[in-house]
This record gives C-alpha cells, structure tokens and sequence, in this order.
C-alpha cells in the first residue's frame, strides 16, 4: 500500500506563503524569504530533512507551486526550478486547464492533471505501486489532502517568523489526530514529524 508524506515549511503563525504571489515574489508579500532560509544557508545542518523532502517515489502539487498562471497555460513555463527539477520523478501537478506531460531532465516528468487530488493520487499510485508518494505543497493542496484524510505522515519545518496573512496550513482543515513522531530544533528551523491517526 502506497503511503503519502508531506513536507511543508510554514511561518511561527502558520502560513506557507504571503499575499500577492507574482513571478517576481513566488511566496508572495512580507518576510516569506525566512521560511526557506534553512535549506539554503544552513544545508549541512539539516541534510536529512532536505534529503526527505525529494526521497519520494512520485509528487503532487497545487499549479500555484508549479507556476504563477491562474488561466490557460503559458506553454513556455516549465516550472521554477530549471531544466532540471530537483524530484527526479512523476509529479502530478493540479490544475483546471489541460496540458500535454513535460518530460524535464534528471528523470522528472510534471503530468498535469484536471480530475482533482483523488485523481492525482490514482495516477501516482498507479505509478508508485507501495511506493512513498509526497504532497509537495502549496497550503491550500495539503489542506485538501489532510481534510479528505489522505496523508499518513505530515512533517512540518517551522521556522522562527510571524508573516500575518497568506495561505495557512490547517484553514479548512476539520480536527486530526496527530501523533508526534520526532521533533528536532536547528539554528533557522524546528523539524516537527506527525504521524496522522485515521
């Protein structure tokens, strides 16, 4: 059976991005920058958390966190992380227009898909088989997997900032039975593990 992970950096109040994502600022308004500090300027010190964060068999993400495009594609986006995406793997990307796969190098293929998060996750298990799926993020799609009780295991990267207003983790979310797996604090972030009780 597959099992479905999430990783999410959030601020101390629980937001994952600010208002007002652009192309220019794709986290949006205010000190989001802080959120991300951890992977970047102390990447030694939380190896095994970055190494997580990529370690699943297939991916699923929101098209926010794919691009800035709300409408129709712009066929010439192909995502923030340059010709070579860091997951190596089928990512499903939600959305409500239609795009043909986009096969990327390193091994990545975004496979964009307009039947929402059950079907997404059909196709990654398809994929994957008993393999590790992982919700990428943004808020709003983690949200939508944790309401319909789809992830087994949540781990939040926290880091020391208050931002205010965005997309929060947890808006819409009914209760959830947590059981905390593992708990670390760095010098930028405090790595926090659930596993999520059905």
């Amino acid at each position: 059976m597959a099992r479905v992970v999430c990783d999410i950096s959030i601020s101390a109040d629980g937001f994952a991005t600010g208002v007002h994502q652009t192309l220019e600022r794709p986290f949006g308004d205010g000190p989001v920058e802080q959120l991300h500090r951890w992977m970047f300027e102390t990447p030694d010190e939380n190896a095994a958390e970055r190494a997580a964060i990529v370690a699943a068999d297939a991916f699923i993400m929101g098209r926010n966190m794919f691009g800035p495009g709300r409408g129709e594609w712009d066929l010439e986006w192909s995502g923030w992380w340059g010709e070579d995406p860091p997951y190596h793997k089928p990512v499903y990307v939600l959305t409500h227009h239609e795009r043909d796969d986009l096969p990327m190098r390193g091994g990545t293929t975004f496979h964009f898909i307009t039947g929402g998060i059950e079907a997404a996750l059909t196709r990654a298990v398809e994929a994957t088989g008993d393999g590790t799926i992982a919700i990428a993020g943004g808020a709003t799609t983690v949200n939508q997997f944790l309401a319909a009780g789809l992830i087994d295991e949540l781990r939040l990267h926290i880091a020391p900032v208050v931002i205010g207003a965005g997309e929060r983790l947890f808006d819409g979310v009914p209760p959830q039975g947590l059981e905390q797996i593992s708990a670390r604090v760095s010098t930028l972030v405090t790595h926090i593990s659930y596993k999520i009780n059905h």
